[in-house]
């Protein structure tokens, strides 16, 4: 995370410096969604069968050459090619990792692990992003390679760490308790609003959030990328300190207050955002958003091992799966919307859909926090 935070603050900059207007920087960031959303499927069943050990270290290696070749680009084309191979890589990352860390933990320590589990990205993403815009003023392709560099580095600890064949751990607990059939997962009242409330969290934080707040300070508040970095930094810190009495809150009060709570701060954040006068109302406004992130993060991906069980490859796949949608989907609508409208109007498509996400964990999810 160290090494994506570098990249945060450039990507879209970067992109804009082949001539091509705000839809081509949202198909970048969308690219990258699309193609861990047509992976998600396949890796989640490799992931049941082969075992979270081989998938993680080889989806980092992935986006490590991907990365590194789009330090490389000399064309937009080559950009949007080398970003759609680091999504295949990112799904075998992320899906394996959250599948091995739902599966082996106790329900009633899913939220705190999670946010623990969050705490390792966000360390990265505290310093990255500062990195990355002092890099960025040296050279808009430096950061790529930093980024390739760290790739290396968790991909090696990948492959030590985890030595033991993880398929053994998985088959002793399944027979002590058989998986849950998918189909009385997709049932579940809590996962139907986990996989609602990953759809807004893809379509806000990675489409909306992601594709434009790099450019709004850049181009509307006229400030350097070295202030993009440092909002996202402060935004990561309040985020930090909120993951573990957030972690907490999700285990003893319960996934559901956590969400429409979390939500509805988040929907007021974004919706307030491209009102932002000048660069310290921004980092304000990010920072309640990165708040809100801490729960947003937490209670939907708990709530998804509450309702899967043991064995979460697959229904994981399908949880990450959405978030790419709202992401690829959240990219191109943004984008368009600024070409032809307005940031105001881009930003108030993530507010919808987060307080739709509130809504529905109001209306659909047990009232009453259910220990599984």
């Amino acid at each position: 995370m160290v090494g994506f935070g570098v990249v945060i603050p450039v990507l879209p900059v970067f992109v804009r410096e082949f001539g091509v207007g705000y839809t081509e920087v949202g198909a970048v960031i969308s690219a990258f969604a699309l193609m861990r959303l047509l992976a998600a499927p396949l890796v989640g069943t490799l992931v049941d069968k082969v075992g979270e050990r081989v998938i993680l270290s080889s989806g980092i290696i992935i986006v490590s050459a991907s990365t590194a070749l789009t330090g490389l680009a000399q064309s937009y084309a080559e950009v949007l090619i080398m970003r759609g191979l680091g999504g295949i890589g990112s799904a075998m990352f992320s899906i394996s990792a959250m599948s091995l860390l739902l599966a082996t933990t106790a329900p009633t320590l899913r939220g705190r692990a999670v946010g623990f589990y969050q705490g390792g990205f966000l360390l990265g993403g505290m310093t990255g992003p500062a990195i990355g815009g002092f890099l960025a003023a040296l050279s808009l392709r430096a950061p790529f390679f930093f980024y390739a560099a760290t790739l290396l580095v968790a991909g090696i600890i990948g492959i030590a760490l985890l030595r033991s064949p993880s398929q053994h751990v998985r088959e002793q607990r399944d027979a002590e308790r058989p998986p849950i059939p998918l189909r009385v997962v997709l049932s579940d009242r809590r996962y139907r609003a986990a996989i609602v409330a990953n759809l807004a969290v893809g379509w806000s934080s990675f489409g909306v959030r992601t594709a434009l707040i790099p450019v709004l300070i850049v181009e509307v508040l006229h400030e350097s990328t070295v202030w993009t970095g440092i909002a996202i930094a402060i935004a990561a810190v309040a985020q930090t300190l909120a993951l573990a009495p957030a972690g907490r809150i999700v285990d003893t009060v319960g996934r559901r207050p956590a969400i429409i709570g979390a939500f509805t701060a988040a929907a007021v954040a974004m919706i307030a955002i491209p009102f932002a006068g000048d660069i310290w109302t921004l980092i304000a406004l990010v920072s309640v958003y990165g708040v809100a992130s801490a729960f947003m993060g937490t209670a939907p991906a708990a709530a998804v091992g509450d309702a899967a069980g043991g064995r979460t490859g697959t229904p994981v796949a399908l949880f990450s799966a959405v978030a790419d949608l709202g992401a690829i989907v959240g990219a191109l609508v943004a984008g368009i919307l600024v070409d032809l409208l307005s940031f105001h109007a881009a930003f108030a498509t993530a507010m919808v859909l987060l307080l739709a996400a509130s809504l529905y964990a109001a209306a659909r999810m047990p009232a009453a926090f259910q220990r599984p």
